[in-house]
């Protein structure tokens, strides 16, 4: 279309006697096109599409709104249910113009894809299976923009020394960091502000420093600003994960080590087809290489000492050798202990496996000592078990009484196990039923319960099985001679003593 100013000129050329054909030919336009403008006195002809759909906008509007927002659906009902034929980038623009369709959020700024600048880090929570029972994890993932590596690992929960200690292995393996790290506006690395204005936490700097990185946050809903580690979770949940049996936490992370740092990083990318660990190599020139010893990061705790040597920490009990019983400090790194009195080292502990408490820690190459520390958990599941599964009576009462809150679990289970292995099955049934019927949690009421049983004869008592050979055993012929027993004490059970 010619412009409105050029159609003055031209008719501004021929009104001063200029040919049509020199007009054509200075300009580079048609004759015809000359002649019509001329023709047209120079204006802007106003022209209408014979073609053109008047919709009305209420309709939109209404439609719109039925279908929640959704202008895929929109246009399906106009066009099935009210016969307007509209194509679908005309009705997206009449809905904008009417003010309806969301508002697009600002695009984050691109940043030039270099060597040796960027790297990028997020969680994300996952529920998987650890030998068929699903848990709840946080995957951790480091990616480096240019080269695509990762670093990938899992975590029952993730905090700031989490975060460190996740750091401290992904690039103590590489060896190497870019300058920058893109996070998100987590509370784990930012004290305050968002995006470009925010503070990064004294701690967090300083640790990111020794690396040589520096830890930056995107602006708030700017996701896409570290869109590489995005599709990266992407591909953890349809590729790593697809086909994958896990056992337990550490089997999880031995084959996400695999998965991210071998599979990963020698299979193509991209449409280009590069390989990250050859684009790594090249890299390796712009990244900045990490000092021959970074010190791990750990946690500085203060513990105190039982009279047996003990000290707990996360529900585990390490042993401190020595008498001395005055308080311990405890570094608590990664995968190990080091606890320490009076500046001395007392040595240094393995932690034990994901899931595993009540467990006792001895220092490396010593051996268990033969007490057990003062507070050590006594769990009762082994004794659960048997009870449940002796007889359906007896996992119903015990569904009862945890369930209405007996005091003391586990010590009430263990109590009930021994008067289990006390009495015969058929009265322990009979007992607990009684106990059930009234809903008696008490263990010593349940005892008596027993012995009244027991002396109204309503339980047939099975007849103790004799060994033919007794007679001929040493420890019969050894006691035969001896003075014979007191069994006067079991008639107060039974009533039985006259006095």
């Amino acid at each position: 279309m010619i412009e409105a100013d050029k159609r003055k000129a031209i008719y501004y050329l021929h009104q001063e006697g200029m040919g049509i054909r020199e007009i054509s030919r200075h300009l580079n336009i048609s004759i015809n096109t000359v002649n019509t403008i001329i023709d047209q006195a120079g204006e802007v002809p106003q022209t209408t599409r014979s073609d053109k759909i008047q919709i009305d906008t209420e309709l939109v509007n209404r439609v719109y709104h039925q279908c929640d927002g959704r202008v895929q659906r929109t246009h399906e009902m106009l066009s099935e249910e009210h016969g307007i034929t509209i194509g679908y980038s005309t009705l997206s623009r009449i809905i904008r113009e009417l003010g309806l369709g969301k508002r697009r959020k600002k695009r984050c700024h691109r940043v030039a894809d270099e060597p040796g600048v960027e790297m990028q880090h997020d969680t994300s929570p996952y529920r998987v299976k650890f030998a068929g029972m699903p848990v709840l994890v946080q995957g951790s993932l480091l990616y480096f923009r240019y080269c695509k590596l990762r670093y990938l690992k899992f975590y029952r929960a993730f905090d700031r020394f989490k975060m460190k200690c996740f750091f401290h292995e992904a690039l103590t393996f590489w060896k190497y960091a870019a300058s920058e790290c893109i996070i998100d506006n987590t509370n784990l690395a930012r004290l305050a502000g968002t995006g470009k204005n925010a503070v990064i936490c004294p701690e967090m700097a300083q640790f990111a420093k020794q690396y040589g990185f520096e830890f930056v946050c995107h602006e708030k809903g700017h996701a896409n600003r570290k869109a590489g580690n995005e599709r990266g979770f992407y591909t953890v949940e349809t590729n790593f994960f697809a086909g994958r049996e896990f056992e337990s936490l550490e089997d999880i992370n031995q084959q996400a080590f695999e998965w991210a740092t071998v599979r990963m990083a020698n299979r193509p990318t991209t449409k280009t087809c590069l390989i990250p660990a050859q684009v790594f190599e090249y890299e390796k020139a712009y990244l900045k290489k990490l000092p021959s010893y970074v010190s791990a990061p750990y946690l500085a705790l203060t513990r105190g000492t039982d009279q047996y040597g003990y000290t707990a920490v996360d529900g585990n009990f390490y042993w401190i050798p020595g008498t001395d019983r005055s308080d311990v400090k405890v570094l608590q790194y990664a995968e190990h202990l080091m606890i320490y009195r009076n500046r001395k080292l007392m040595g240094r502990y393995p932690i034990p496996a994901d899931g595993v408490k009540n467990e006792l820690v001895v220092p490396e190459g010593q051996q268990k000592p033969p007490y057990k520390p003062k507070n050590r958990k006594k769990p009762s599941a082994k004794e659960e078990k048997t009870l449940r599964t002796a007889a359906k009576e007896i996992d119903a009462y015990l569904d009862f009484a945890i369930k209405n809150g007996v005091k003391q679990k586990h010590r009430f289970i263990r109590a009930l196990y021994g008067l289990y292995c006390k009495i015969a099955l058929e009265l322990f049934i009979k007992t607990l039923n009684r106990a059930l019927k009234y809903r008696i949690t008490n263990i010593n009421t349940i005892e008596r319960i027993a012995t009244l049983q027991l002396t109204a004869g309503n339980v047939q008592l099975p007849m103790a099985q004799i060994d033919e050979h007794l007679e001929k055993r040493p420890s019969y012929i050894e006691g035969c001679v001896a003075d014979q027993i007191d069994l006067s004490v079991y008639d107060k059970i039974t009533g039985d003593d006259d006095g």
